[in-house]
């Protein structure tokens, strides 16, 4: 597919999808959301791992302001229902880790893109901003759902309620996302992460996922249930084995993610 708001690449397992509407600090309009989602779709049948990022100075603004008259005459229900929820549904159902590499400001839906990530890598001089309130709205694309559960209520009510820039050190601080690294670092880090992940057990990844997703609502015999079912089809994979040969014979494991 030839992508008009998107870059998309893959090689040796890693697929990098960055946003690439640097003049308007990769704002969200449909084409890229609609991009997205089909990137994304893709990539995760086809990569190891898949790596969001931006172009530019920012991550991701958020949603597409420019028109004003346009943007205030919108449909907010039917976009985030027909346009947010397919695009968060596909990063959330992607069968191999996501990283979200925040290269700079992650604003508004922007922000709660990168937070939908399996893991977020953000450089020291990125800030995010659940900016909804200074417009009249409430955190959407998810950022009602991932924000409790990653910082907790009360930091939570307060990003949402003050709309304040919360640095990528805080951000980290708190739990909000993995780790800020060094702006001179950052390009190579999130690479060895991507690069580690990608030549890793695929298949434990997937269950990793699940598991830890379904700690939220289970009690803890059904989650007990769950990680004896899951360990147990992982004990079935081609990567159990080498992992257990390889230990013992005292070199790292060759993982084929099978």
């Amino acid at each position: 597919m030839n992508y008009q708001m998107i870059r998309v690449s893959l090689r040796d397992g890693i697929s990098i999808i960055t946003m690439n509407r640097p003049d308007v600090m990769n704002a969200l309009n449909p084409l890229m959301r609609a991009e997205l989602t089909h990137a994304i779709r893709d990539m995760g049948k086809q990569a190891r791992v898949v790596v969001l990022t931006g172009n530019g100075r920012a991550f991701c603004a958020g949603q597409d302001l420019g028109d004003g008259v346009s943007a205030a005459n919108a449909d907010l229900e039917r976009t985030l229902r027909d346009e947010y929820e397919p695009l968060l549904r596909v990063i959330y159902e992607c069968p191999v880790p996501t990283i979200a590499a925040v290269n700079g400001a992650a604003a508004g839906a922007g922000a709660n893109l990168a937070l939908a990530c399996d893991v977020t890598i953000a450089t020291q001089s990125a800030v995010f901003l659940q900016a909804f309130a200074r417009i009249g709205l409430i955190p959407d694309a998810g950022g009602t759902y991932w924000l409790p559960k990653q910082v907790g209520f009360a930091k939570a009510m307060g990003a949402a309620l003050f709309a304040e820039p919360i640095t990528a050190e805080e951000a980290s601080n708190m739990g909000m996302i993995y780790e800020a690294v060094a702006d001179e670092d950052f390009a190579d880090h999130w690479h060895n992460r991507a690069q580690t992940l990608a030549t890793g057990p695929t298949q434990a990844y997937a269950r990793i996922k699940e598991a830890l997703r379904a700690s939220y609502d289970n009690t803890l015999q059904e989650q007990l249930t769950l990680e004896a079912k899951l360990q147990g089809r992982a004990g079935q994979t081609r990567d159990f084995k080498e992992g257990v040969v390889a230990f013992v014979e005292k070199r790292k494991a060759q993982f084929e993610g099978r």
